[in-house]
């Protein structure tokens, strides 16, 4: 059953804080295997004129991805997430993410789309920091593959 395109615009509640860490940062940093030294070290991170190491463009997806799981639980909604697979991930930066950012995030509905029986959720997160200043936007985009019939 197709999703129900009224929720398209609908705005869900601002996360509870995330602080970022030094650590969450070089780990996530090994994980992508990055090198770059301002995921690292503090000083490196200085040279390149920032107050503390700063994490890879992509971090940001843990916060953003937990962030929209209000929408993908909204009962209303009535997403299958047992048949959805990530389709596409984007973002848009106004500065780094810094160890020691404590980040909300507010996710949208930006589009409901049916194709060949799928459905294609396209969520927006909008990430500020603890003065409200905006950080990031991320875009996300969820199909929920059409139920395989028999």
């Amino acid at each position: 059953m197709a999703l129900d395109q009224s929720f398209v615009g609908r705005t869900y509640p601002p996360t509870e804080p995330y602080e970022v860490g030094r650590e969450k940062i070089r780990e996530f940093a090994e994980a992508v295997g990055d090198t770059n030294p301002a995921y690292r070290d503090p000083e490196a991170a200085k040279a390149h004129g920032h107050a503390d190491v700063i994490a890879p463009p992509t971090f940001v997806f843990s916060i953003t991805f937990r962030a929209a799981e209000q929408v993908v639980e909204d009962p209303q909604l009535g997403l299958d997430y047992s048949r959805v697979v990530h389709g596409d991930q984007k973002f848009a930066y106004t500065r780094p993410v810094h160890a020691g950012d404590r980040l909300t995030v507010t996710s949208t509905i930006e589009a409901i789309k049916s194709m060949a029986g799928n459905d294609i959720l396209d969520i927006r997160g909008e990430v500020h920091d603890a003065s409200g200043e905006h950080v990031v936007t991320a875009w996300t985009k969820l199909v929920a593959r059409a139920a395989e019939e028999g």
